[in-house]
This record gives C-alpha cells, structure tokens and sequence, in this order.
C-alpha cells in the first residue's frame, strides 16, 4: 500500500516535469504580483516592510490556486482517475497522494521564491527563518484545503469558480496566523504561538482533509 501511494505521487511529478506550465505558471504568479505592489504603494521603505508578510503570504496564497482545478480534473475527464480508484488504494490516500504531488510541485516552488521576495521587499533578516516556517505549514495547508476543495467541486458546471470560493474562507485562519508570526517576529514580539496555531492547523487538516477528498473522489467516479 506504501510502495502504491508512492508510485502515484512520483507519476504526478514525471507528469509535472513533463507539463511544467502549471508549476512555472504558480511561480511566476507569484513573483509578478508581489513586484506589482512596490509599483502601486510607492518607494517608501517603511510601507513595504510593514506589508510584507500579508502581501507575501495573499501571493502564495492565490498562486496554489492556481493548478488546484487541474489536480483532478484532466484525470476525471481522461478516465485515469477510474483507474487510480481501481489500485486497491483507500480514496483518502489516493487523494493524499495527489495533494503531496501538489505540494512538491507547487508549495515547494513558492517556498524557494519566497525568501528573494520577502528580501526585496525589505523584511527583516532576523524574520526570514520565521517567514520560511510559516510558509512551509502554511503551503502545505493550502495543498491539503486546496485539494479537498478540488475533490468537493470535482465534475461540478463552473467547478472553477466554485472552488476559490469554497477553498479562500478555509485558508484564512493559515494566512492570518503565518502573517501575523511575520509581523511579530520583524518588530521584536514572540512569534511562536502563531506558528504553533498554524501547527497545529496543519494537524487536523492532514487527517481530516484526505477523508473529505476521498468521499468527493468516490462520489465523482460512481
């Protein structure tokens, strides 16, 4: 059962390496829209660094969006995703290997982009480490809510517009907790009890999330 979760998760990233206009297209997102907002705020330093963490994180966050309408759908409609059911795979780790897929191909992108980023918008050194570990839970949610929600809207008209609007709600208790241990690791203040909360955020979403997605997958492919 390992050695079958494994073997989907390292074909979802041959299929990325071989399409990488999904991850390229993430990064990228990603790295126009943040430069955009020193050209709307203005020169001043100060704003920038203060802005910071929440323009970071409002990036990352609308750039794992991104590919989620793909995670399930181009295999819905080519009928792999029926074979994939038929591997003998509980649905849930199925689809937890699909997230994990995202994750690798995705977050793992926008965690390395995040620190040239945060640099050229003036964060402080000293809040790097806490900006990297808060995206590093932070994405790994995004992939977890991100590919729950996909699975929910899975064969759904206007699935699409649908799963923004059920994954953004879900996601904002990370983007507050990860953009506020920023914050107060920039001015001084403790930061830890933020990232714990987005630990321990990320605990009840790894298991809950691949149940939900499961139940989604299973009713998608009946």
């Amino acid at each position: 059962m390992t050695s079958l979760f494994w073997h989907i998760v390292l074909r979802d990233l041959r299929l990325a390496l071989r399409h990488g206009a999904d991850t390229l297209g993430a990064v990228l997102f990603f790295i126009v829209t943040a430069t955009l907002f020193p050209l709307s705020l203005g020169p001043s330093p100060e704003l920038l660094r203060r802005m910071a963490p929440g323009i970071i994180w409002v990036c990352a966050l609308l750039a794992s969006l991104l590919p989620l309408d793909r995670l399930f759908g181009a295999e819905l409609e080519d009928g792999s995703l029926d074979q994939l059911m038929l591997l003998g795979l509980p649905p849930s780790l199925v689809a937890l290997a699909k997230m994990t897929a995202h994750w690798l191909t995705t977050g793992l992108p926008l965690l390395l982009a995040a620190g040239p980023l945060a640099t050229m918008l003036g964060l402080p050194g000293t809040a790097l480490p806490v900006l990297l570990g808060g995206l590093l839970l932070g994405s790994l949610v995004l992939s977890l809510i991100g590919g729950m929600g996909a699975s929910i809207v899975l064969g759904a008209r206007r699935g699409g517009v649908l799963l923004p609007l059920l994954t953004l709600p879900l996601i904002t208790p990370a983007l507050i907790f990860g953009a506020a241990a920023i914050d107060a690791a920039a001015t001084g203040l403790p930061w830890k009890p933020d990232l714990e909360l987005l630990g321990a955020f990320v605990a009840a979403a790894l298991p809950l999330c691949p149940l939900a997605a499961g139940a989604g997958l299973r009713a998608a492919t009946e």
